[in-house]
């Protein structure tokens, strides 16, 4: 697999986003917006919080704020286009959408009579933000509230309890503050013990939960954290190895060399030697924190299948 960065930047405080790709996966990451995916050919295999499933061509999925997702479709052909817009477009008073399902498959839209209607979206949105002529904001902020609201009219929402909901979303939230702790504090001693602890939970319930809402285990999400940072540092700054390494949380330098090729593809010295350097790969989603009001330069990594 190649790795490239799609950069996400919204060109005022207007925050909606959308570009197209093909074959490509993405690692775990959660952001404060919300994201439609449309399949425009082929498949894709994703995993939203507790839902894992395979889309298909004309099949959207929803991923609501605050949902944790990833895609693994490395062995899968597919052309993907994404929306990605904030809650305000559609309300200052946003909640969760509290759908029983991210999929909304072809099938579905077509009983709800809305395959034209996401057609026309994803058209019309892609037109609107490339022209940028009169009015595209109130014309684009019109047609994603539009969709939204008939979806949300058309589609079964969850029967969970609300006791049961506010856990799920308390889970969420721990997870998010979680990760948002690892990438500020990579450089300590983060162990498994003390992320369980964290929270709350046993080390292996804590494991399983992980595994399953990122889609790799700790230690793996970890050491990329880790050596996304190391990456950054050998890139843009002459400190010496062992340097980067024990200022990126890795004990020894043997250790360091190991995990930064079984992640990057190339140890630290070949990686020096690139002529572009941003072309290891595998590398994590940089998340939007909280309490950032404008996005800009937000990189969501995108894995390209071989062709």
């Amino acid at each position: 697999m190649k790795a490239f960065h799609e950069v996400r930047s919204y060109d005022s405080d207007f925050m909606v986003w959308h570009s197209s790709y093909q074959d490509i996966s993405f690692l775990a990451h959660w952001h404060q917006e919300i994201e439609f995916i449309f399949v425009r050919s082929g498949s894709a295999h994703l995993s939203i919080n507790e839902h894992n499933f395979t889309a298909h061509k004309g099949d959207l999925v929803v991923i609501d704020t605050g949902d944790f997702h990833y895609s693994d479709s490395s062995k899968m052909k597919n052309v993907l286009d994404f929306i990605i817009f904030d809650t305000s477009i559609l309300s200052s008073l946003y909640n969760h959408s509290h759908f029983a399902s991210p999929l909304v498959s072809a099938s579905e839209l077509k009983r709800y009579g809305m395959e034209k209607d996401v057609l026309a979206l994803f058209a019309d949105v892609s037109r609107e933000l490339k022209e940028k002529e009169s009015y595209y904001k109130e014309i684009v902020t019109a047609r994603l509230r539009d969709f939204w609201y008939l979806l949300k009219r058309k589609r079964p929402q969850s029967c969970q309890d609300m006791t049961s909901e506010n856990k799920r979303m308390s889970l969420l939230y721990d997870m998010q503050q979680l990760l948002s702790y690892m990438d500020e504090h990579y450089a300590d001693n983060i162990t498994l013990t003390f992320a369980a602890e964290k929270m709350n939970f046993s080390e292996s319930h804590f494991s399983k939960v992980f595994k399953k809402l990122i889609g790799i285990n700790f230690v793996t999400y970890l050491n990329m954290v880790r050596v996304e940072q190391a990456a950054a540092r050998l890139k843009n700054t002459s400190s010496r190895v062992t340097d980067v390494a024990l200022n990126c949380g890795f004990n020894n330098v043997r250790t360091f060399n190991r995990v930064f090729k079984e992640i990057t593809g190339y140890t630290p010295s070949q990686f020096l030697k690139l002529t572009d350097p941003d072309s290891y790969n595998l590398t994590y989603y940089k998340r939007k924190s909280s309490d950032q009001e404008f996005v800009e330069n937000d990189s969501l990594t995108l894995i390209k299948n071989e062709t």
